[in-house]
């Protein structure tokens, strides 16, 4: 990239962790070796095993974050640190820091407002079947509901803009976050990218926190919520059509009955058939009138969005590609 492009852009790298101090002293490092003026800051998610320590003597911003979950602590991240670029990776050591250059500089050229570093090789490291399986079918769901603007919602290597970070509500408290995230572009229609980059493992002693059943209940509940919150029409609309198929065969024999013989002696049939045709057209009622409400939602969170100033050196044309230069000039965290 061209110096020009970057020598007034404040780059932060955000490192959130839980009992990660087998690993984020060669991820800090990593990161300062690959971005030497970038501040980079760990988030430490209340660990018990010396991470926040070791992250110091890396020579990271260290902050503690009391509330328990990822959720939590890229919400305090966003919030409390004010940059041009964010790059967000895990404190694991899965994601080679060295892929950092390659992010900022698909974000520049594509002006994008997020780049997702998609794994490659995932499947094969995910460890258990349970966790390659679901990634699979969280993705095919992730299409199917939101859109095909992502392939891997999952990854937790991204680079963003700031107008994205500073626009983006996040709500969600665990490892949901990066759903909400994908959701938030796909919803604002958000200019994107996808970067497939290597994922590595876990090194000895290192052990993952994700349970396949628990978490994945968690980001199916999420699913639900978000698609509640977005696409209320097709929300409701389903379940509208679940009531009405309830009523209509609890209906079917005793209009049968009825056109056969004019009498209707299954009257409590009748009776719950026709309060379940009700309530399914009030489901698709209320349907049809939370979906001109998302619509507003989503039009003030789109000028809210195109109210944030995009750094001078972003709204330059990229004149030619060469090494990353990072230059950063303090924000409101580096003092903590």
């Amino acid at each position: 990239m061209a110096r020009s492009r970057t020598d007034n852009l404040n780059i932060a790298v955000l490192l959130p962790c839980y009992n990660e101090a087998a690993t984020i002293g060669p991820v800090v490092q990593g990161f300062r070796a690959t971005l030497p003026d970038a501040a980079i800051h760990v988030y430490d998610n209340n660990s018990t095993d010396g991470t926040a320590l070791q992250a110091m003597l890396a020579g990271a911003h260290v902050v503690r974050e009391r509330r328990q979950g990822k959720g939590h602590v890229v919400r305090r991240m966003f919030a409390d640190i004010d940059a041009d670029i964010y790059i967000i990776a895990d404190g694991d050591g899965t994601y080679a820091p060295e892929d950092a250059e390659e992010l900022v500089r698909t974000l520049l050229t594509e002006r994008a407002d997020m780049v997702v570093g998609t794994r490659r090789g995932v499947h094969a490291d995910a460890g258990r079947q349970g966790h390659a399986l679901g990634n699979r079918l969280f993705n095919l769901l992730y299409r199917m509901i939101f859109g095909p603007d992502f392939t891997d919602i999952f990854s937790g290597y991204r680079a963003f803009s700031r107008r994205f970070v500073k626009s983006f509500p996040a709500v969600s408290g665990g490892f949901e976050i990066e759903t909400e995230m994908s959701v938030h572009a796909s919803r604002l229609k958000l200019p994107v990218s996808e970067l497939e980059l290597d994922y590595g493992r876990r090194p000895e002693g290192s052990h993952s926190k994700l349970s396949t059943f628990r978490d994945g209940a968690k980001i199916l509940w999420m699913f639900a919520m978000l698609m509640k919150e977005t696409r209320p029409f097709a929300f409701f609309s389903a379940i509208s059509a679940t009531f009405m198929l309830a009523s209509l065969g609890f209906m079917a024999p005793v209009l049968a009955e009825y056109f056969e013989t004019g009498l209707v002696s299954r009257m409590p049939t009748w009776v719950l058939s026709t309060a379940l045709m009700m309530i399914s057209f009030m489901l698709f009622t209320a349907g049809v009138i939370l979906d001109s409400v998302a619509r507003a939602r989503a039009e003030q969170l789109r000028i809210h969005y195109m109210g944030l100033e995009r750094p001078s050196a972003l709204k330059a044309p990229l004149n030619n590609a060469g090494p990353v230069s990072r230059a950063a000039r303090p924000g409101k965290a580096d003092a903590a």
